[in-house]
């Protein structure tokens, strides 16, 4: 539906995922077709996909809430090297596996999805040109009187858009309550001191922040080394400092999933491919009604 290019306008799409029985997958993995149109017995299969205006897309997200007993939305960032299908999947698993009782909105930018230096660079500054859209839908969807409640899950280096965003709100905002109540930092690919001068200047009040790391992020160690040896915020040990005082006078809570690392796996995905024993941790800190 929506290739890497970049767009004068937002685009708004509605699409219906089937997702194959939990005895016949892998909780945590994306279990992709091998030829079209796939199996929905043993692969996500995209059932419907339909284009929509933003009118329609307003309605829809409406009454989706208003059928929601708990009134919340949950909006994902993708990061580098993701195309549109990759979003969509990646963010249906999520949402599966996760047991999330929220309405998913999925926020996709113009990625290359592709592995290569010049992808990366040119990834970054889609990034950056789309800091301003989600900035729009984040106030789209908390200007929807049905809405009482909006989480955020960032990955990679959607976690800079998704700062960017909130920076930008905090700056022309007036404070008071905001419907915008949780952020989920994963793997966040964002310079630690670019991230300290975001978080102050977003200020108080602000919605929860919880950052999920990984010291044997490979990605991240590489994204470092691009950026000049810089270290990246989702791959810092939170219990050393300047991190531990740092993050602690700023309230970020942080869940380390370095310990969670299994044979092969991948650290920069782990949150999401081990998404039910993080769910555990969260809910042994936070309760289950959280």
């Amino acid at each position: 539906m929506f290739n890497g290019e970049r767009a004068e306008e937002v685009s708004y799409a509605s699409i219906t995922v089937s997702i194959p029985p939990d005895g016949s997958r892998k909780v945590g993995e994306v279990q992709w077709p091998e030829s079209l149109p796939g199996d929905p017995r043993r692969d996500f299969v995209t059932v419907s996909a339909d284009y929509l205006s933003k009118q329609d897309f307003r309605g829809a997200v409406g009454a989706a809430v208003k059928a929601n007993k708990r009134k919340r939305v949950l909006v994902f960032v993708h990061g580098f090297n993701n195309r549109f299908d990759d979003a969509v999947y990646r963010f249906s698993q999520i949402v599966h596996d996760s047991g999330s009782p929220a309405v998913p909105i999925l926020f996709t930018w113009p990625s290359r999805g592709e592995l290569k230096l010049r992808a990366y660079t040119y990834d970054r500054e889609s990034a950056n040109y789309s800091r301003d859209a989600l900035e729009a839908l984040l106030d789209d969807i908390a200007s929807n009187p049905n809405v009482a409640e909006i989480n955020v899950v960032a990955h990679s280096m959607g976690n800079w858009v998704t700062l960017e965003a909130l920076r930008s709100r905090s700056i022309r905002a007036k404070r008071g309550p905001d419907k915008i109540k949780n952020v989920f930092l994963v793997a966040p690919d964002v310079d630690t001191d670019v991230f300290r001068t975001q978080i102050q200047r977003i200020g108080t009040p602000r919605p929860r922040i919880l950052l999920f790391v990984s010291q044997d992020d490979k990605a991240l160690a590489l994204s470092q080394t691009i950026w000049g040896g810089v270290p990246r915020l989702g791959e810092i040990d939170p219990a050393k400092e300047p991190y531990r005082s740092q993050l602690e006078r700023e309230h970020i809570e942080v869940f380390d999933l370095t310990s969670l690392k299994t044979a092969g796996d991948d650290a920069h995905d782990r949150a999401f491919d081990d998404v039910t024993r993080v769910m555990t941790m969260v809910k042994q800190r936070y309760g289950e009604d959280q």
